[in-house]
């Protein structure tokens, strides 16, 4: 039996376990499982990695950057963000990639607009890493935001009605307004929100959280991250399945 699943914690929040039970009996599937693993800290690992045929992870918050000590190979992408999602097991050696940069950079594609050249990014977490290679990709500038002024990000306090004008896309990498917590956004100005801006919001769980709610009542285009999701298991199934290069 093949065993792959996602690392975590806490894990109340994730579709991937039924994504992918629905996945194997679609496909007819039957020496596949996939399970949720809720790490309450990432030394947990190394008994998690013991378990007989264990093939492949995925990570989600707190642990994609945690992850990393663990790698014994990983991408370029990965090795320059610092920040793991997908973790493919062969022969023991763990090899860490980032499905999350084909999920965002494919999902949010559609959406860009010619006035999308600046982007903030809300939250510096695993997923923020992600965000940011692709908009460099892009050539998107883009800057951190955070509740905390730091090297690296702005305090929300800091946004002014300026760099709110250009920088018309604005991508939510916190959990904030994730279910069960779905009254909570992140603390932008959201009355200097405009049709020119375009919300991003990696939460799928609600569709729409107020975050996106505050936006499209500004007459923003708004997205939730379920599609980004669906795409970056998909990467991860390929990878997982793919033959030793």
């Amino acid at each position: 039996m093949r065993r792959y699943g996602l690392i975590g914690y806490p894990l109340s929040h994730s579709f991937s376990k039924t994504y992918f039970a629905e996945k194997f009996a679609k496909q007819g599937i039957a020496d596949c499982v996939y399970e949720n693993y809720a790490l309450a800290g990432i030394d947990e690992l190394g008994t998690l990695l013991q378990q007989e045929g264990l093939r492949g992870l995925n990570v989600t918050i707190p642990y994609k950057k945690q992850v990393m000590p663990f790698l014994q190979a990983m991408t370029p992408a990965v090795s320059q963000m610092g920040a793991c999602n997908c973790i493919d097991i062969r022969n023991g050696v763990l090899t860490g990639h980032n499905t999350d940069v084909v999920g965002f950079r494919q999902s949010l594609l559609p959406f860009l607009k010619p006035q999308h050249t600046h982007a903030l990014i809300l939250g510096t977490g695993g997923a923020s890493a992600a965000v940011e290679y692709v908009l460099n990709e892009l050539q998107i500038a883009c800057r951190y935001v955070s509740r905390s002024e730091g090297e690296e990000a702005i305090a929300y306090t800091s946004l002014t009605p300026d760099m709110m004008r250009t920088h018309l896309l604005v991508i939510n990498t916190t959990p904030l307004g994730m279910y069960p917590n779905t009254t909570e956004c992140p603390d932008i100005p959201y009355e200097l929100i405009s049709p020119e801006h375009h919300l991003f919001d990696l939460i799928y769980n609600p569709a729409e959280t107020l975050f996106l709610a505050k936006g499209r009542a500004k007459g923003a285009t708004v997205q939730n991250g379920l599609e980004m999701l669906e795409l970056q298991a998909e990467e991860s199934w390929h990878i997982w399945n793919s033959q030793p290069v």
